[in-house]
């Protein structure tokens, strides 16, 4: 007998329902954070480099400052199973505001750390400590985030409702780009190395105070409360357990669909602004500006994918993007190299744009491929491993590449390598769409 549905014994409820617009703010607020954070650690990588890790060289320097990016999502996984713990045994609200808390905090911290200069190999440390709380509490928060509205999405409009908050991550990364551009233009280089570097850090506590604000105005999912009301929760004492033992398969799966999602954002958006200065010689005010424009080509394309999705299905979609980012990676890192600035722009932005398609169906997907009593920590932990393996070490392993390889144009071979990942799983994936979401 299949699992009952949300329709059919989810309890009734005296409170009206929430509206969706509030739902939906509420959750990008939170990945709007998170990315922000994780994005701005990135673009400011090479002042973070001068300032907290001495190197013999700048490249040197740049890995070491990369690689302490890598070392946060290590901390996802831990993280991820920790908050969706909380969120499938004590709520999926109560978890998205410890995330949201606990991401400004840690960004905050890195603004206001001493350097190496005044505390030595302390500051390092203590640099690299609140990276990996950045990543604890990444690990909860954009599938939770999006456990939640999915909860509270239709069927017949899910992916569309669900790509808004992924929208969050790229505006993250687009207000990150857009505050390293507005640093470099506005302000001298002696004066952003001085103290300037710092500002970006402490914004995140503003973001965080107002998305905390948001977040406690909404109430529990119906999907959770259907939970709390069954004996499914005494069952499953350790969700994480519960999901690992009854649906590996399609953890396994999620982390094949998500290769180029995460893969694919870390290259396309925090190593390409890095990639364009070293490798395409060009200006940190055109890598910057390249990115924020790819940046906005990928927050377009999640709503078109995500109706896309809703009205032909989940495969077509991931088939399709992940199809032309293969075919693509190779002829567009070329043209970032070689290419005038319109074309590096250009070619950023198409990648951006197909990768966001993904994006735009991956996370409706996921939501109706785990039942409700162990959903959060499912996605979760499939999202988790994918980003620890693909995308925290992004960055690094596209300059480690080049450095050992002698060819520019390595990182490509990475980007395609995760294209036909998701292109390999997508085969496996039986079409969701029209699902109603088990308990």
């Amino acid at each position: 007998m299949s699992a009952p549905t949300a329709a059919s014994t989810a309890p009734e409820v005296a409170r009206p329902p929430q509206s969706t617009v509030k739902v939906i703010r509420a959750a990008v607020l939170g990945t709007v954070v998170e990315y922000y954070d994780f994005g701005i650690y990135g673009y400011m990588a090479g002042m973070l480099a001068t300032h907290f890790f001495v190197e013999s060289d700048d490249t040197t320097a740049l890995l070491s400052t990369f690689a302490a990016f890598a070392v946060a999502f290590f901390l996802r996984v831990p993280g991820g199973i920790f908050f969706g713990h909380i969120g499938d045994k004590y709520g999926r609200k109560r978890s998205l505001t410890y995330t949201i808390l606990l991401m400004a905090l840690a960004t905050a911290g890195i603004g206001m750390l001493p350097t190496y200069a005044t505390l030595g190999v302390w500051a390092t440390t203590i640099l690299v400590l609140c990276r990996c709380l950045q990543g604890f509490a990444a690990g909860g928060e954009l599938s939770g985030a999006n456990a939640f509205v999915s909860e509270h999405a239709p069927p017949r409009h899910r992916a569309f409702q669900t790509s808004f908050v992924n929208t969050g991550t790229y505006l993250g990364s687009l207000l990150a780009s857009l505050v390293a551009l507005g640093l470099t233009t506005a302000l001298s280089e002696d004066t952003i190395r001085d103290w300037a570097w710092r500002l970006p850090f402490l914004l995140s506590l503003v973001i965080g105070v107002v998305g905390l604000y948001i977040r406690s105005q909404l109430h529990e999912t119906d999907q959770f409360e259907a939970v709390q009301d069954s004996e499914a929760i005494e069952q499953a004492k350790y969700p994480v357990t519960d999901v690992v033992r009854h649906a590996w398969r399609e953890i396994l799966l999620v982390i094949g669909l998500g290769a180029m999602i995460v893969g694919g954002y870390y290259i396309c958006s925090v190593y390409a602004a890095s990639y364009l200065q070293t490798e395409g010689g060009h200006s940190a005010d055109v890598a910057f500006t390249s990115t924020c424009i790819a940046m906005v080509a990928a927050v377009v394309s999640l709503p078109i994918a995500g109706r896309l999705g809703d009205r032909y299905g989940r495969k077509p979609v991931f088939f399709t993007s992940s199809a032309v980012v293969a075919v693509l990676t190779i002829p567009a890192f070329m043209l970032m190299r070689d290419g005038s600035v319109a074309a590096a722009i250009a070619s950023q932005a198409v990648l951006a744009f197909f990768i966001g398609c993904n994006n735009g169906v991956s996370f409706s997907t996921y939501a109706e491929l785990f039942r409700a009593r162990y959903r959060y920590s499912g996605i979760a932990l499939a999202n988790n491993i994918t980003n620890m393996v693909l995308g925290g070490t992004a960055p690094f392993i596209a300059t480690l590449l080049i450095k050992v390889s002698g060819n520019n144009l390595a990182p490509a071979g990475f980007l395609l390598f995760t294209a036909l990942l998701s292109l390999v799983a997508t085969f496996f994936l039986t079409e969701t769409r029209g699902k109603e979401l088990e308990l």
